[in-house]
């Protein structure tokens, strides 16, 4: 789908050409809300409220970049405000439950993959927000560095340090829980 096209149409008023947008983006949008929340329904509630800022700034959006980028950074900040305005009410990461969204690669033994899921989720939720997202980013949704930055609105190399410290605090711990890099 080469994104100027839904993009265009959408403006020329054709609503499924703005429905396919909102079909491909919807899930990765949620997932990103819920990183940063922690709250399964308020992330889809601020879904919505992403696509509804999207479609009233759609005229907006440069096509030289990417529509997903552009999307992200609406979501991330529609998810920040949130976050200002329900100070004081945040859930806590490890009362907040697993990520529903982590998918990990098919293993050999079901019983090793769902530990290892476990695992995983249980490292992630410990990152600090900003690295929990920059890594969904990353490598969820295969965004470039930059692309990170300008979602989350911050300096490129901030982005590469948010990855890259998330990385090896996932490393260390999953390695203190047992599970060692294979070689």
């Amino acid at each position: 789908m080469t994104e100027a096209r839904p993009v265009a149409q959408a403006l020329a008023g054709a609503q499924p050409a703005f429905e396919q947008i909102v079909r491909r983006y919807q899930r990765p949008v949620i997932n990103l809300i819920a990183r940063i929340v922690a709250d399964p329904g308020l992330a889809e509630d601020l879904a919505q409220e992403t696509f509804v800022k999207t479609f009233r700034n759609l005229a907006a959006f440069d096509t030289r970049r990417r529509l997903s980028s552009w999307i992200f950074r609406i979501a991330h900040h529609t998810a920040v405000d949130a976050l200002r305005r329900r100070r004081g009410r945040q859930v806590p990461l490890d009362e907040a439950g697993a990520d529903p969204a982590l998918r990990l690669p098919p293993a050999a033994d079901p019983v090793e993959r769902e530990s290892l899921g476990r695992a995983l989720e249980s490292a992630l939720r410990e990152l600090r927000s900003e690295q929990r997202v920059a890594i969904g980013l990353r490598y969820e949704e295969g965004l470039s560095y930059e692309e990170i930055a300008h979602v989350m609105g911050i300096p490129e190399a901030t982005a590469r340090t948010h990855v890259h410290r998330g990385r090896k605090q996932l490393a260390r711990r999953l390695s203190d829980a047992g599970w060692e890099p294979s070689r």
